[in-house]
């Protein structure tokens, strides 16, 4: 059995400071940056090392609409490839018609 503690006799209480409600704001430097070299600090804080030279890892989370999300599978399994390979071939076809 725990053993219960004893309330203080003497009713002091030791004052803690107030902490404060909102951390400060910090300043932003992506008004201040052109946007490859704010893409390269993003990608430089966010992406992780890859086994494969000249990539990186870069996780993501996607909420997709489940119709959208049968026709990549269905996709991948057509193609004998998993379903981020898929995607990646798609965000980089996108790529290219953006160049």
């Amino acid at each position: 059995m725990s053993r219960r503690r004893r309330a203080r006799q003497d009713g002091s209480r030791v004052e803690q400071p107030e902490l404060p409600l909102a951390a400060p704001v910090k300043k932003r430097i992506s008004g201040i940056l052109e946007p490859a070299a704010a893409a390269k600090l993003a990608v430089a804080r966010r992406a992780k090392p890859s086994a494969v030279p000249g990539h990186v890892r870069l996780v993501l989370t996607l909420e997709l609409r489940r119709e959208l999300a049968e026709k990549l599978s269905e996709r991948a399994i057509r193609e004998e490839r998993n379903i981020e390979a898929i995607i990646i071939a798609l965000l980089e076809a996108a790529a290219k018609r953006w160049r």
